[in-house]
């Protein structure tokens, strides 16, 4: 639970950051709250004589109380405990007996209350005043939320001004809704029949009329030190015993019964007048005054209006004539109420209201669950169902002839309809509606007619709908087929395009492959000389067995293959192009056994190898027209060998393999 109060706290804290309250209005406010809390909890006991004390029990808490209100302990407690009056220029002490001491304490907590709950309103209202000149006038949108009608077991002083206040607001319903109605009917000439209605004036009048109303008999009897809660409800009863809406209850206890429009509701007279005078010790505001907190300092300096409304004060002048008014004129909380709510009328009829009824479905406060009774009695109360025929049988939509051509003079399908009263007409006419009338500015419909109407625009706007979409699809369709049409085009004259790239690219290609291979072939001829190979050292050759003689009759020794002439070691180095003869080291292979079909397959192999060469690779290796020093083309591995025999080691040489698309490297090392 603590943790639920800390967050709330710090929400409330939070929200008066944003607003703009500064950080030391906020220890005040917070220090003078528990000051309020703190002075609850003394208690009192009678001392020597008529004097007072306080109980061991809560002596600390009238030493917390004075420290947080920032004012001496001993004055306070002089000011809960008696009060002064001045006498012929003598001051008079009279000592409070333990029910007035007690009252004095509650009425201190609950003025200070009070004005700190005004100075917070007051404070909020400053901080988002708009930052405008005071010529402007400015619009404003309230919200008015209060307690709703009230029956408890036991109704008091608080129960008397809810109810009023909702008398109040119920006659101004009624003004707005019936007498404004009918007021509005008579003035466009529309024939309607009177609206039978409750008229709550009367009960107005019971609490409210001067000098003889509830209210001003409660200020008179409150002004009397010796009246009584008795006294006065026994005034009441002589003064409205004829009265249709009061009753007399016959009863030990201070009780009166008023027949509200919502029903009767008994009151209990007992606190009635001490809760209006709600009147604090004298010096309580002198010592509040020079309090040592700030805030509580100006919250008793500030002026409260007739309404109840706390206004802080500027300068000297309006201080002195508001010292002058408080002095002369103070009002009693009764008196504050009547005013405030006068204020409040004053504003509602100024404004255009929108009434929001809300219905409590049980006093349980819990989910689906719904009493009907409780139900019911608070749509007999709020005259909901009152409202409900009226607005059932009366007009309740009353546009103009211009809203309502500019509305509904769609319905008519004609383009710059001229908002007049023809136009309605011819709308009306058009929709066959039945029930409404025609005012001299102004239309009168039932409350199902612009429902009908909706109905209306609703089918309209469906078929205008069909007709967009259709029309949308059929120019998507034309833009698609032109676009397609030219995509097609373009990526056909890419192709064309790109075909005719590809064929000069091969043109090319193919005249500077014939133009480097007749240069290959100039150079082959030009460094071309006839070389006699060395004759090669014999090799050293197996001994061969003696030929045995052959005897005559047995068979004949099979002919064996002559031994191939030893190759060279030497290898003459030719361009790429001059050694492209695939079979040129293929020839030892025919004769032999399977040799064709081996150098068949070799020379397919070495073919599809210079063909890979020829058209993925050539292009890389040729540097200005020429191969590298280090290419040497197709070339054996023997002749590789051959090439690097008489190379110092880490010489190499990159060939192009005969077997299969690649190139291999061949390098001199030491051995």
């Amino acid at each position: 639970m603590v943790h639920v109060w800390s967050e709330k706290y710090a929400e409330v804290s939070n929200a008066m950051d944003m607003v703009g309250f500064e950080e030391q209005e906020k220890v005040d406010m917070m220090t003078i709250l528990a000051g309020i809390l703190s002075l609850g909890n003394i208690m009192f006991e009678p001392a020597d004589g008529e004097m007072l004390k306080v109980t061991a029990k809560s002596s600390g808490w009238l030493k917390a109380t004075a420290g947080q209100f920032g004012v001496q302990e001993e004055e306070l407690l002089r000011s809960l405990t008696c009060t002064m009056s001045m006498t012929r220029g003598e001051a008079i002490r009279r000592f409070h007996n333990l029910q007035q001491a007690e009252d004095a304490r509650d009425s201190i907590a609950k003025v200070a209350y009070g004005r700190v709950f005004g100075w917070i309103v007051s404070k909020v209202n400053e901080l988002l005043e708009p930052d405008v000149d005071l010529d402007v006038q400015l619009s404003e949108i309230g919200i008015l939320d209060i307690f709703g009608f009230e029956n408890f077991a036991v109704n008091r002083y608080e129960q008397v001004c809810i109810n009023l206040a909702n008398e109040q607001l119920q006659y101004f319903f009624n003004h707005h809704i019936f007498l404004m109605e009918q007021k509005e009917y008579k003035e466009e000439g529309i024939t309607w029949d009177t609206i039978d209605f409750k008229d709550n004036k009367p009960i107005l009048d019971l609490f409210l009329t001067k000098p003889f109303g509830i209210f001003s008999l409660l200020d008179e009897q409150s002004a009397f030190p010796q009246a009584t809660d008795k006294t006065f409800v026994d005034k009441l009863n002589s003064k409205f015993k004829s009265h249709p809406h009061y009753e007399v209850v016959r009863s030990h206890n201070p009780l009166f019964t008023v027949v509200h429009y919502a029903g009767k509701v008994q009151y209990n007279g007992s606190g009635f007048l001490e809760k209006n005078r709600d009147t604090i010790p004298a010096s309580i505001r002198g010592l509040f005054i020079n309090s040592v907190t700030p805030l509580l300092s100006v919250l008793f300096t500030a002026t409260i209006s007739r309404t109840g409304t706390l206004m802080p004060r500027k300068d000297k002048l309006v201080q002195a004539a508001a010292d002058n008014f408080n002095s002369t004129r103070k009002q009693s909380v009764g008196a504050q109420f009547r005013h405030s709510l006068a204020v409040l009328m004053e504003k509602m009829f100024a404004a255009n209201p929108h009434f929001v009824r809300c219905i409590k479905p049980n006093t349980n406060k819990q989910p689906d669950e719904v009493d009907s009774k409780i139900v019911m009695d608070q749509l007999r109360y709020n005259g909901l169902l009152e409202t409900i025929r009226i607005r059932r049988d009366g007009f309740s939509w009353r546009p103009s002839f211009k809203e309502f051509a500019q509305r509904y003079g769609i319905l008519l399908l004609k383009p710059d309809l001229p908002l007049n009263k023809e136009s309605c007409m011819s709308v009306l006419n058009l929709t066959e509606l039945h029930g409404w009338k025609c005012g001299s500015a102004r239309l009168f419909f039932k409350y199902f007619h612009q429902e009908e109407l909706a109905r209306l625009l609703d089918r309209l706007g469906r078929a205008a709908l069909v007709l967009q979409k259709n029309r949308r699809a059929v120019r998507c369709r034309r833009r698609y087929l032109a676009l397609l049409g030219e995509v097609r085009r373009q990526r056909q004259a890419q192709r064309e395009r790109e075909e005719q790239e590809e064929e000069a690219a091969r043109r090319q290609q193919l005249l500077e492959e014939e133009e480097e291979m007749k240069k290959r072939q100039d150079a082959g001829r030009e460094n071309k000389r006839p070389v006699s190979p060395p004759v090669p050292l014999p090799r050293m050759k197996k001994p061969q067995p003696r030929p045995r003689a052959i005897l005559p009759g047995s068979p004949k020794a099979p002919r064996l293959a002559p031994v191939p002439r030893p190759r060279s070691k030497q290898f003459q180095a030719m361009p790429f192009d001059n050694d492209l003869d695939v079979d040129s080291d293929l020839a030892h292979l025919v004769g032999q056994q399977g040799g064709e079909e081996r150098a068949k397959e070799r020379h397919t192999k070495r073919r599809k190898t210079v063909r890979w060469f020829k058209e993925t690779q050539a292009r890389k290796v040729v540097r200005n027209g020429a191969f590298p020093c280090w290419f040497h083309g197709m070339i054996t591995r023997r002749q590789a060998e051959d090439l690097l025999t008489d190379k110092s080691v880490g010489c190499f040489l990159i060939r192009v393999g005969q077997s299969r698309e690649g190139y291999t490297l061949s390098y001199r090392y030491a051995s």
